[in-house]
């Protein structure tokens, strides 16, 4: 759930704070304008094996886990860190959270990733040399939303507040802390926090792509059928897909709005927050070598953002080549309801001192 994210979330963002001030400077004999998206220069074309059925084989597990944020932080003036700013980056997020195992503060109530495997640092993740996932816009931000999506927002915003706090049922809560739908299972793929992981299978006419963390499955015909029509939706839209060359291009779109329409606010997840129904997504797989996968993504969306905006990460092949465990997240999920017994008693205790205060 989204809670077990904070450990690392919180750790990168102090992190990547300080390596700011390190990454303001161009790194001596970094040449951005002929990096690729890893900033390691220019590499030889790779020609991928094929399937049975003669397509680019992309089939196998493969990890986008990353330390790179999807927007580039504050105060950061360069496309690329250098390695070793990397390595300081990695480094530093696992100190912060074995400094934070066992303390009982507030980014460790859930539980240490660490103790069951799943963080990205016990291993395979994408390494990535980019100061931010975005591309384009240039100073890889997400565009400003325009004011209609403002406004939309807002009235979102505020009718969640009418409705009562986060925590003051279950409704109100996050869908992912329900275990409904769950970050990185949607278009576009992101780095979920954990389980960021991916098994990609093919098959004549369909590519699969099946997701660790709740064990969804995206089918993607690649048959040329048209999109169903307008008025039928789903809660991560309608994927179909293509060849280019050596390229799957996939592209979704007749989502129904409620993923996108849940990450307003404090519950937001960066890449839909805000968007309307009306949000495309283009993604783009190719294989550039034997481990890597360059996985690109465009969202266009003109009831939210002016123009269309677009990020890249590397997909990289896992060590261990699976199988993928059940996740089990609906089975003994108690955080919902240790979640609102802790903002109870808070609450509690609140009362009890505003009481005796107003006794004296």
């Amino acid at each position: 759930m989204a809670r077990r994210t904070l450990v690392s979330v919180t750790a990168f963002v102090a992190v990547t704070a300080a390596l700011a001030l390190v990454a303001t400077v161009p790194a001596a004999g970094q040449a951005p304008s002929a990096a690729k998206s890893n900033g390691a220069g220019a590499k030889a074309a790779y020609t991928p094996t094929r399937t049975p059925d003669g397509q680019p084989d992309l089939s196998g597990y493969w990890t986008n886990a990353s330390y790179t944020p999807l927007q580039r932080p504050k105060g950061v003036t360069k496309e690329f860190y250098t390695p070793a700013e990397l390595e300081e980056l990695a480094a530093a997020v696992l100190r912060e959270n074995a400094r934070d195992t066992g303390t009982g503060t507030p980014r460790d109530l859930h539980y240490d990733n660490t103790q069951f495997g799943i963080d990205k640092g016990q291993a395979t993740y994408a390494q990535n040399l980019r100061t931010s996932l975005i591309v384009d816009p240039p100073d890889g931000r997400i565009p400003p939303q325009i004011p209609e999506a403002v406004k939309r927002n807002a009235a979102i915003a505020e009718a969640r507040k009418q409705r009562g706090g986060q925590f003051d049922k279950v409704q109100n809560m996050g869908y992912d802390d329900r275990c409904i739908v769950m970050i990185g299972t949607a278009p576009p793929m992101l780095d979920p926090g954990y389980l960021a992981t991916f098994q990609i299978i093919q098959s004549p006419g369909y590519v699969t792509i099946l997701t660790e963390r709740l064990h969804d499955a995206r089918v993607v015909p690649m048959d040329g059928r048209p999109f169903p029509p307008s008025n039928v939706r789903s809660w991560k839209g309608v994927s179909r897909g293509h060849w280019d060359g050596n390229t799957l291009v996939v592209e979704t779109r007749n989502s129904n709005g409620r993923i996108q329409e849940a990450a307003v606010g404090p519950i937001g997840n960066g890449a839909f927050e805000g968007a309307s129904e009306n949000m495309r997504v283009t993604e783009r797989f190719t294989r550039v070598d034997a481990a890597t996968i360059d996985y690109r993504f465009t969202i266009e969306d003109e009831k939210t953002w002016a123009r269309p905006w677009s990020a890249e990460l590397p997909f990289a092949k896992m060590e261990q080549q699976g199988p993928f465990f059940e996740h089990a997240c609906h089975e003994g999920n108690h955080a919902p309801e240790n979640m609102m017994g802790v903002v109870r008693h808070q609450e509690k205790l609140a009362a009890e001192a505003a009481a005796k205060k107003s006794s004296n």
